[in-house]
């Protein structure tokens, strides 16, 4: 694999070539080397380096994250510390979402019981958890 074109690069990375072209827009991936005609031609290190976003992206790193990263990469003076702290930041980020999640479970779990115990199947405005959506409260963490 010498030289791609957008469509063979997109399929062979499982992105779409807009998100290519996006990607290239913000300066997270290298505008593409070379043209033949009218087309971009793309070559292995950017199959590499799509990869490495793409595989950023799926662990749900943000732009700015991967921009991060991604100099990290091309920095052969860097450490893999910065790396390990990005990393752990972002596990950080996303235990806390995660216990968030938890908490939104109970209360949804609770509303679910609530409703089980006491909802006839009337009519919606007598819906326990209709009823229990309305009523202010303090939040609880």
């Amino acid at each position: 694999m010498t030289s791609l074109k957008i469509g063979a690069l997109a399929k062979l990375t499982g992105t779409n070539a807009p998100t290519i072209r996006y990607y290239e827009e913000i300066g997270l991936l290298p505008s593409a080397g070379g043209q033949s005609g009218n087309q971009r031609i793309y070559g292995e290190g950017d199959v590499r380096s799509l990869t490495f976003i793409r595989r950023c992206r799926a662990f749900g790193f943000s732009i700015d994250q991967v921009r991060e990263l991604m100099a990290l990469v091309r920095n052969p003076a860097s450490s893999c510390v910065g790396a390990r702290d990005l990393a752990q930041t972002h596990l950080d980020a996303v235990r806390a979402k995660l216990a968030e999640l938890k908490a939104l479970e109970r209360s949804m779990a609770a509303f679910v019981t609530n409703c089980d115990a006491s909802c006839a199947g009337g009519p919606g405005p007598d819906c326990v958890i209709l009823d229990d959506l309305a009523q202010l409260r303090a939040r609880s963490s």
